[in-house]
């Protein structure tokens, strides 16, 4: 049964990256965009990375473009926007597809994987929040509108740090 750990993704840099790195940290996953409604989450996505990054909380950012065309930009233009507009210094990745034939291998797993709160199945918009727990496994899963901060979300984040 595949996890966390077995996939790779690039950087946003350009760099490969083996997730297996994040092993032994809980992780939240979520696709984001510089151009959406919920593009404002980036501040709540800091803050809890700030919050939390100590106790062992990675948030790893993968940019798409396939909602409404709201992440044009290069990854260069992209970090820039996320850097200097919401102070972002977690783990940002390249650009990926998250739903489609084009589907990155880690979101094929994820949107498989029946968790809750939010349905499996494909991903509905950016912003979408996967929390996965140290040991790799996806375990629990929160809608696009579900901000980061969330009462929700902190309680899963807090039970998965222990």
């Amino acid at each position: 049964m595949a996890n966390l750990h077995d996939f790779e993704a690039k950087s946003i840099r350009g760099d490969d990256c083996k997730l297996s790195s994040f092993e032994g940290k809980v992780c939240l996953v979520v696709n984001v965009a510089s151009a959406c409604g919920l593009t404002p989450q980036y501040d709540g996505l800091q803050r809890l990375y700030s919050e939390y990054h100590n106790r062992g909380l990675e948030i790893l950012a993968f940019p798409c473009n396939q909602f409404g065309a709201q992440e044009p930009g290069t990854e260069t233009e992209i970090a820039t926007f996320c850097e200097t507009n919401f102070g972002v210094q977690f783990p940002m990745f390249s650009k990926i597809d998250v739903n489609g034939d084009e589907r990155h291998p880690l979101y094929a797993w994820m949107a498989g994987e029946e968790v809750g709160p939010d349905a499996a199945g494909d991903v509905a918009w950016n912003f979408a929040k996967f929390l996965i727990g140290k040991d790799g496994n996806l375990i629990a899963r929160f809608a696009p509108p579900m901000e980061p901060c969330a009462a929700d979300v902190k309680t899963a984040i807090d039970e998965a740090l222990g």
